[in-house]
């Protein structure tokens, strides 16, 4: 990376923080932890979206970053989606209600690409991936006449994701894929970043 660039996500980095510094900034002194929230659709794939429509997800994100490294953010999402069951799925079968509940977990790296607009706003693109851990409760009711138990079935599952974006650095529009067994969505975001630790 050329050192313009790096100057750039350096006083980007500087601005995100909202505080101003009158000394010279050395490498591996600027460092910061932001948070920010995001929710949108949650799209179930392939097996996973047979009996199941789509659902709304949330989640936190806290991300981190040093200006050894930038544009690069080390990050840990927190997340929670609901997906509640297809009507077709009841048609055809006992159902008389089923849905998915799953929290997630994904830690991966974020990677802010040079500015494609820099004049009366900023705009990035964003660039990230990395694992993903969900714990899936499904919860099934039968119809009362057909005299079967409901029951509640829980899993586990390991996979990864990679997202794409834009960012205007407080707010972003990210795109992800989500890849574990049997168990592939999609999700979209809006979300909104705020600094929670700044030191330089």
């Amino acid at each position: 990376m050329n050192k313009m660039l790096k100057k750039y996500y350096l006083i980007l980095f500087l601005l995100l923080s909202s505080t101003s510094f009158g000394q010279l900034i050395k490498f591996g002194e600027a460092k910061g932890l932001f948070m920010s929230v995001g929710t949108g659709p949650r799209i179930p794939v392939g097996v996973f979206g047979e009996n199941r429509n789509i659902g709304i997800g949330a989640d936190v994100d806290f991300s981190y970053t040093d200006n050894k490294f930038l544009p690069v953010f080390i990050y840990a999402k927190f997340g929670y989606q609901h997906y509640p069951g297809k009507q077709a799925l009841y048609k055809k079968s006992d159902y008389s209600s089923f849905s998915s509940n799953v929290i997630v977990i994904q830690p991966g790296v974020r990677l802010y690409l040079p500015p494609l607009f820099n004049q009366d706003f900023i705009l990035l693109p964003v660039v990230e991936g990395g694992l993903s851990w969900a714990y899936v409760m499904d919860q099934h009711q039968f119809k009362i006449d057909t005299g079967i138990k409901n029951y509640d079935n829980d899993s586990n599952y390991l996979g990864f994701q990679i997202g794409a974006g834009f960012s205007m650095f407080l707010m972003d529009v990210m795109g992800y894929y989500n890849i574990m067994y049997e168990h592939q969505f999609l999700s979209f975001d809006l979300r909104v970043r705020i600094p929670i630790f700044v030191k330089v």
